[in-house]
């Protein structure tokens, strides 16, 4: 899932433009455009957790105004449309919050009024976020049938203390049910698991991950438990495992998933052969990404210039503006200075690296940029190379705040 950042909800949406504006020459020539995503937020929960500070609402007495989300979604995706016109969507991805609040219906008829707009690869991949106290019989099935392709799960653990712990909605007998009936109705799921969680030992964090494992997911995305600013956990912090403990716990994670068959691609990612998720890949290469809904972020690339996109924060003002064809609350161009540090934050995630050609298809800059700060991370054992590829070694990932920040401007 992207991160959802705030925009300040006083301020005039930003100012429209027609195409001409982003085509007009500037610093940067790009032969091509990347592959193009998409992703939908939909920001409604049961409950707020106590960890979390994307951009999620609990759900009031009157329930959902779905259809008039959908309504605005539609919309913001019609003034969009200028901006990407000609270009195939090669994955969709439906974040939240909670998105499996949201009836199949409505997500037919979302998906439907997308593939109307917009041409989609045929084998275009639909993730779908899911929680299991959401969860109600063939409701899984049903988003299939809608057109999802793929489910993502927020499971977090099978342990009934530190689901209370967390804040979570639903059991460990929820979370199972959950899990099978995903594991009947999809070809690929992905199982999101958290560790160092308070009070976990490292047994604890084993069985779980044993647990997961036992369902032969094809994808699991593994997450340390961040105390984040602005959440209830920030005012009120847990107790939670030292950081040799939690490193501990990462690594028997990652031999128990290696076991499996599942292999680390990316620092929180393990898949099987097949079934990576295409849509973050898109997000770690530095593609692009079309946001819609409430603090969706979205970036889009040009000839000339990249820049980025925020809606408005609030699903009542997003839905307000939206539906008035003004859902953009802020765009900035992304300067050529900062273009080498963007596209390293989601480059070095990946254990399989950068491909030399590739950073510069996509930043429009020369190796030159990088080749002082690549000489430091291999000086520092943070990174390995040869003519073609740039790779993050094992003390690359342990250290990937430290490795990225080299590519930091001056």
């Amino acid at each position: 899932m992207i991160p959802i950042a705030p925009a300040a909800e006083g301020q005039a949406p930003a100012p429209r433009h027609d195409i001409q504006h982003y085509l007009r020459p500037g610093s940067l020539q790009l032969a091509a455009l990347p592959p193009l995503s998409l992703y939908i937020h939909l920001p409604w929960c049961l409950k707020k957790c106590p960890y979390c500070d994307f951009n999620s609402h609990a759900q009031g007495q009157d329930g959902l105004p779905e259809q008039r989300y959908i309504d605005a979604l539609v919309a913001d995706l019609d003034a969009s449309l200028p901006l990407i016109w000609g270009r195939t969507v090669h994955s969709i991805f439906i974040g939240g919050g909670t998105p499996s609040l949201f009836s199949p219906a409505s997500i037919d008829r979302l998906l439907g009024d997308i593939r109307a707009r917009l041409r989609l690869e045929p084998d275009c991949e639909i993730t779908l976020e899911a929680n299991p106290g959401t969860f109600e019989k063939d409701r899984f099935r049903a988003f299939r049938q809608a057109g999802v392709t793929r489910l993502s799960i927020g499971v977090q653990s099978f342990d009934d203390d530190h689901l209370r712990a967390l804040g979570r909605v639903h059991d460990s007998a929820q979370a199972r049910a959950a899990v099978e009936e995903a594991a009947q109705a999809f070809d690929t799921f992905n199982l999101d698991i958290m560790y160092a969680l308070p009070g976990q030992t490292l047994e604890q964090a084993a069985l779980d991950i044993d647990t997961a494992l036992q369902y032969k997911p094809p994808h699991i995305s593994i997450y340390h438990l961040t105390i984040e600013a602005n959440t209830v956990f920030a005012k009120y912090p847990p107790v939670v495992p030292e950081d040799d403990a939690a490193y501990a716990m990462l690594d028997q994670i990652t031999e128990r998933t290696e076991a499996a068959g599942l292999e680390r691609y990316e620092v929180s990612a393990y898949a099987a052969q097949g079934h990576r998720c295409w849509h973050n890949l898109n997000y770690w290469q530095f593609g692009d990404y079309l946001g819609l809904g409430a603090g969706a972020h979205g970036k889009l690339t040009f000839a000339h210039r990249v820049i980025r996109q925020v809606r408005f924060r609030d699903p009542a003002r997003y839905m307000h503006e939206a539906l008035q064809g003004n859902a953009v609350a802020s765009e900035d161009e992304v300067a050529r200075a900062d273009l080498a540090f963007e596209y390293m934050l989601g480059a070095l995630r990946l254990r399989h690296g950068f491909g030399l050609r590739d950073f510069g298809e996509r930043t429009g800059l020369p190796i030159t940029a990088i080749q002082a700060a690549l000489q430091e991370a291999e000086k520092k054992g943070l990174v390995e190379r040869d003519f073609a590829r740039v790779r993050p070694t094992v003390r690359g990932f342990d250290f990937l705040s430290d490795l990225q920040t080299l590519f930091l401007s001056n």
